[in-house]
């Protein structure tokens, strides 16, 4: 059974390095909370109450879609949508077709930037490979609209920033969720990261000021090949739990 994601493809090296997948997910976090229809997060309760728990079973879900078989993918994207589908029974309305491509715009976006903050940028080539993995994701997602390519993507990628963000009484109800599991000083710390992958719109609506040195001390990191370092890193930002990677 062929590989629903690439062996080679730059997706799976991204996301095959749990480091990259805290970046990752550190910065959609900033998003999120921003986000005109974040009230759906309140709805179903689930990241409002334990954003660290749901981060790690989103990270299970992107997980079995990467790393699966075709057949095996179609079926975890399928169980998705139904759980979208159930929400929005229960709920009586639809979520926007917008914020569904918010949330596959933030994985592309963020995929890429924790890549360049870690290592390096990725080539033109490495963008369109990560960009054609995810449009393949959207479509088994059923999200409507997508894109054809990296560079169209990056246009609809802009006007989404702009139309689709501001902030409101949810994001200072996330931003203290994540304070509360965070605890203080690992608040500040996402805080600080998000400040170095977050896009310009999204530091200018959260006030977020980016550190040149934490950008180069997690640049040095990334060369870092030191198991026992690295573990304690990630220690720092998700104590007594970890990504299920090789990374």
């Amino acid at each position: 059974m062929a590989d629903f994601v690439d062996q080679r493809s730059i997706i799976r090296t991204i996301w095959n390095n749990s480091d990259l997948v805290l970046l990752i997910f550190a910065g959609s976090a900033a998003e999120f909370a921003l986000n005109r229809s974040v009230d759906w997060l309140f709805y179903t309760k689930q990241i409002p109450n334990d954003p660290v728990g749901r981060f790690y079973s989103t990270v299970e879900y992107a997980k079995e879609i990467v790393f699966a078989d075709e057949t095996r993918a179609q079926q975890t994207m399928a169980r998705i949508c139904a759980i979208h589908h159930s929400v929005e029974s229960s709920r009586g309305e639809r979520i926007p077709d917008w914020a569904y491509r918010d949330v596959l715009y933030m994985l592309i976006d963020y995929s890429e930037r924790a890549h360049e903050l870690f290592y390096r940028p990725l080539t033109m080539a490495e963008k369109q490979d990560l960009y054609d993995g995810f449009l393949r994701i959207g479509k088994g997602l059923e999200i409507p609209e997508l894109p054809p390519n990296y560079l169209e993507w990056k246009v609809d990628r802009q006007l989404h920033l702009l139309r689709d963000l501001a902030g409101s009484k949810y994001t200072e109800m996330l931003y203290e969720s994540y304070r509360r599991q965070l605890g203080e000083w690992r608040f500040q710390l996402l805080l600080q990261l998000q400040a170095l992958l977050a896009p310009a719109r999204v530091r200018e609506l959260l006030g977020l000021e980016p550190s040149l040195l934490l950008k180069a001390a997690i640049r040095l990191y990334g060369l870092c090949s030191i198991p026992e370092l690295r573990s304690i890193i990630r220690w720092l930002l998700l104590p007594d739990r970890s990504v299920n990677s090789s990374g």
